[in-house]
């Protein structure tokens, strides 16, 4: 039996496109994969506290009738028969949906998000939600509802956030993926501080409706904010691409999505710029060592790398994110806070020119680059920090204090000219954290950064299971 037990987790940690190849191969059924699931978070998910909420009786059905439909003989869809969790700020039919805000402890949406149906068409089963901060509105994930997710690499580091206990449960094997959101790095720090893949879409290409970040939320789309894959390996963002591009439903009438092939197999003459650090966000010592020996070794394979990036001030292009996003997130705040950091409508407009000129000068630098290689979080998992306010942790990075707000600008730099950016691991510090880079694509060269991913991964095979899981 111990043996048995084995062998099924070391399935269970299996990527994506290998769980669905064997499902199809009826290797192993989509029955046993749940079941294999939920024993792997009945024993482990105490400690690391990812899974919230789990929907048992309804997905065993729906992974009973997925095996029934392959012994039939059925066409089958791409994701066929893998049990899924989805992040808790995005809406599942029929099971509680929170966005780890206590005003909707009993929320239980009568639909899918739109990108929950896609993933469902395709064959996945959802059976339960991954825990959130508060309408997604921190890099750390711990709310009044479900209390702290701890990082799978070190229980006493956060996960980062917000799709902090979607990255958590993808590292620790208790999902075949997940898909979490991202405005302010909701799917990229996480993806980094837990060791996994995840992919930051370029703006549009994924609907998001169905996104909970204030009551009566997700009927709208919000500035910047992208629904986005986490997965055990980047082949898997590829095929999960696949799954959930394409125009919202209501616009699918008439509007399609032909995102560009990536345009090569091979990194051999692939014209990569990198921007490891910066003056307004300089990075941890130790983990710009890694990106540093990371860029050489993809120099090695054939790579023409250099130093030069888009000639923007980071600082400036940071500063308009802040400006941007917060109209994006008033809706999460308190009516009074709200009004105040919102702004006014012409001020948006003038930062909506400002954001235009930007993707020009972005544009024209990828007309003489393939890639952009850069940090995802200045420093790796840093400890919890549950006590402060947000605006008031700190952070010590090279021996300096600094604030927790700072370390992050690596994310919104990227994200409010809404470019596609993937993460995959690339090393480890000498403590064993995780670490991992941004591959910045062209806008709607998504495939791109994902096939660069990829081929980054095949390179370095940085990714393993934390040891503790």
């Amino acid at each position: 039996m111990g043996h048995h037990a084995q062998m099924d987790d070391e399935l269970l940690l299996a990527p994506a496109h290998r769980l669905a190849a064997a499902v199809r191969a009826k290797e192993v059924s989509s029955r046993e994969l749940l079941d294999g699931y939920l024993a792997r978070i009945d024993r482990l998910n105490p400690a690391i506290n990812a899974v919230v909420t789990l929907d048992v009786e309804r997905a065993r059905v729906a992974a009973d009738a997925a095996d029934g439909a392959l012994a039939r003989g059925d066409a089958v869809g791409p994701l066929h028969g893998l049990p899924i969790t989805i992040k808790d700020a995005i809406e599942t039919e029929g099971i509680r949906s929170t966005g780890g805000a206590v005003e909707l402890a009993d929320h239980v949406p009568a639909a899918d998000a739109p990108a929950v149906a896609r993933l469902k068409a395709a064959g996945a089963v959802v059976f339960g939600k991954t825990n959130v901060p508060r309408w997604s509105g921190d890099f750390q994930t711990f709310n009044e509802l479900f209390g702290r997710t701890d990082n799978p690499w070190d229980l006493d580091r956060a996960t980062g956030g917000s799709s902090g206990g979607a990255a958590a449960a993808v590292a620790a094997g208790f999902t075949s993926f997940e898909m979490g959101t991202d405005i302010g790095g909701s799917v990229r720090i996480p993806s980094h501080c837990c060791g996994v893949f995840g992919l930051k879409p370029s703006f549009g290409v994924i609907p998001q409706r169905g996104y909970l970040d204030h009551v009566g939320g997700g009927t709208t789309d919000a500035d910047i904010n992208v629904f986005g894959p986490i997965a055990r390996s980047a082949r898997d963002l590829d095929l999960l691409l696949g799954v959930l591009a394409g125009p919202e439903p209501a616009r699918a009438v008439a509007w399609g999505l032909d995102l560009p092939p990536a345009g090569f197999d091979s990194l051999a003459g692939l014209r990569i710029g990198t921007w490891f650090t910066d003056p307004a966000c300089p990075v941890d010592a130790e983990y710009g060592a890694l990106l540093r020996a990371a860029a050489d070794r993809l120099a090695d394979a054939g790579a023409r790398v250099d130093d030069d990036r888009p000639p923007v001030s980071f600082a400036d292009q940071h500063a308009l994110f802040t400006r941007m996003i917060l109209p994006a997130i008033s809706p999460s705040l308190p009516d009074e806070v709200a009004d105040t950091m919102s702004g006014s409508h012409r001020a948006w407009l003038r930062a909506e020119e400002e954001r235009a000129r930007l993707c020009a000068t972005w544009a024209e630098w990828f007309t003489g680059h393939d890639l952009l290689l850069c940090p995802v979080v200045a420093v790796p998992a840093f400890p919890h920090d549950t006590e402060l306010p947000l605006p008031q942790r700190r952070i010590v990075v090279n021996g300096e204090d600094r604030a927790l707000t700072d370390v992050i600008q690596w994310l919104g730099l990227i994200g409010v000219v809404g470019l596609p950016a993937a993460v995959v691991p690339i090393g480890r510090t000498a403590s064993g954290l995780p670490v991992g880079v941004q591959i910045v694509a062209p806008l709607l060269h998504d495939r791109r950064a994902v096939r660069a991913a990829e081929a980054i991964d095949a390179l370095l095979g940085a990714y393993a299971v934390p040891p503790g899981v």
